[in-house]
């Protein structure tokens, strides 16, 4: 790595924050942002960012830490430029600035931006902060000379636009690629985002809005007590679509997790994308037709559908040959642009995980997992009461643990599966074909008959060994059965509590408990307006 700048040094793995306001902020005035940034020292900064030579002044006098110097200036193209030339950049160390910040993203390199880096090193000779929103930007910020590299603009240029979320991947691909430090900064609002930054190799970590705004943190918490109060008082509606197999369930859902106007339609058998998402069109279309005939007004449309999804985009980013050509359909742009509202997309285990955080046993417990049988075997994992999608989306792919080595092929392309050993189709297997259904295979067993005992019982075994290890690798509190196989089947539950403590180290020291899903038969459309109500405003 390149060497870092004395004046640097003290940020290493620490915090800066971020003291700027607003025109018109109340907390605007200098002597206001030199309080925050004294404040801030007191709790442990290790730096301050802020704008413009007054701040820089006001600061300088309270506080000995370094300053990052910033100056943001209007353009002719009716944006705001952070340090646009060499003169801004004089005046802030003038003022008492130790480094300068400025926008090397790749409309900040058509305004001159590598250029500045080296006339402020030159000129100046204080270090250089190069605020990007992209690997190449930073590329070509570190080899004109910058510093350190800074993540600002990740998300507010026209390239990184859909960005919404801190990205701690985007982090540690900085880290790879480039020679210099890496300063995480933007969409930063928790401390645990701060400590994932570090993990994933910054330098240092900049947070601004959720320390010195005020006004936006209070917003915050007014909107979440009004969200809630929304969903406690039930006025508002989303409807909630669980794209299935067989069948395709949709409702009406009151935020309370109330349901109306349940309709089911068979789902087009290996139809294909074009046919699935025409189907979801006309699913949808008669959902917010029925909604608004009865006078309701739906906020906004959560859809449940197997496959690996990016919720942030609605895309689905894989799936089996279960769905053909399903992989990589844009499901949120198709059905938002068909029907006008906002529509939200998730993994059907997901969302029944989801759906049990906020109508069901996830409401008590923060670490759960949710695991669905029937066609196949999926599952959710909340951890730490947030639901665990993975770096890429491909997290709780709880049917496809191996648990047979060179065992039966599964429709992932590998062997010996969970879901070949704990879907519907190996139960019927386990009771020698005398049954025509799963189902009947499980109403069997609730009448004592034999075979299907047995055959439940090694159905148990087989759903036991995968459940071991999502219990060793995650220590939940509560296993949350649903899907066709779970429904009815309190025998299942017995035959697991059974088998589980002779599998499981140190079972009693870890008092958990295998359950039966009490949101029913509608539990995946639940589960669909769950994702929607998180969705709408």
């Amino acid at each position: 790595m390149k060497h870092v700048p004395a004046r640097c040094e003290s940020f290493f793995q620490s915090l800066i924050v971020s003291c700027q306001a607003p025109d018109g902020d109340p907390f605007g005035e200098p002597d206001s942002m030199a309080r925050f940034a004294r404040t801030a020292a007191l709790g442990g900064a290790a730096g301050i960012r802020t704008n413009g030579p007054d701040d820089i002044a006001a600061i300088r006098q309270a506080v000995s830490l370094p300053i990052i110097g910033i100056q943001k200036r209007l353009q002719a193209d009716g944006r705001i430029l952070i340090t646009p030339d060499l003169e801004d950049a004089r005046k802030l160390v003038a003022a008492g600035a130790d480094i300068i910040a400025l926008d090397c993203t790749a409309r900040g390199q058509r305004f001159g931006a590598v250029e500045r880096v080296r006339q402020i090193h030159g000129q100046l000779g204080v270090p250089v902060m190069a605020d990007i929103a992209t690997v190449e930007e930073a590329v070509t910020a570190a080899a004109a000379g910058a510093d350190l590299v800074a993540s600002t603009m990740r998300g507010y240029t026209a390239e990184t636009e859909s960005v919404r979320n801190f990205e701690p991947a985007f982090i540690r691909e900085l880290v790879t690629r480039l020679g210099v430090p890496v300063v995480a900064e933007g969409r930063i609002d928790r401390p645990e985002q701060a400590a994932e930054a570090i993990r994933a190799g910054a330098f240092a970590v900049i947070v601004g809005t959720a320390i010195t705004r005020p006004g936006v943190i209070t917003s915050r918490f007014v909107g979440a007590i009004h969200r809630e109060r929304s969903r406690s008082n039930g006025r508002h509606y989303v409807i909630g679509i669980d794209l299935g197999g067989t069948n395709t369930k949709s409702a009406i859902v009151s935020r309370d997790g109330k349901l109306a106007f349940e309709f089911i339609s068979a789902t087009p058998p290996g139809g294909g994308r074009d046919a699935l998402l025409k189907h979801l069109k006309r699913v949808a279309f008669h959902a917010v037709e029925v909604a608004r005939g009865s006078g309701c007004k739906p906020t906004a449309l959560g859809v449940a559908t197997a496959g690996w999804v990016d919720p942030l985009t609605g895309r689905v980013v894989y799936a089996t040959d279960n769905l053909p050509g399903w992989t990589g359909t844009p499901i949120a742009d198709e059905l938002q642009a068909a029907i006008g509202l906002p529509v939200a997309v998730e993994n059907d285990a997901n969302a029944l995980a989801i759906a049990e955080r906020h109508f069901g046993r996830g409401r008590d417990v923060d670490d759960f997992v949710c695991i669905t049988l029937g066609t196949g075997v999926g599952g959710g994992c909340y951890i730490a009461g947030r639901l665990n999608r993975g770096a890429h989306f491909f997290a709780n792919a709880l049917g496809h643990i191996p648990i047979q080595h060179g065992g039966l092929p599964c429709t992932c392309g590998r062997k010996g599966c969970l879901e070949v050993y704990a879907n519907a189709a190996a139960l019927l297997r386990y009771a020698g074909q005398e049954f025509a259904t799963a189902e009947d295979v499980i109403r069997a067993a609730n009448s004592g008959e034999n075979i299907a005992r047995r055959a439940l019982r090694t159905y148990a075994a087989h759903l036991g060994t995968g459940i071991v290890s999502i219990v060793h690798l995650l220590d939940p509190s509560v296993v949350v059965l649903s899907g066709g196989i779970a429904q009815d089947n309190p025998l299942l539950v017995s035959e697991l509590n059974e088998q589980l403590p002779e599998l499981l180290i140190a079972p009693g020291q870890r008092r958990l408990q295998v359950e039966i899903s009490q949101l029913g038969y509608y539990g995946g459309v639940l589960g669909a307006a769950a994702i929607a109500i998180e969705k709408s405003p």
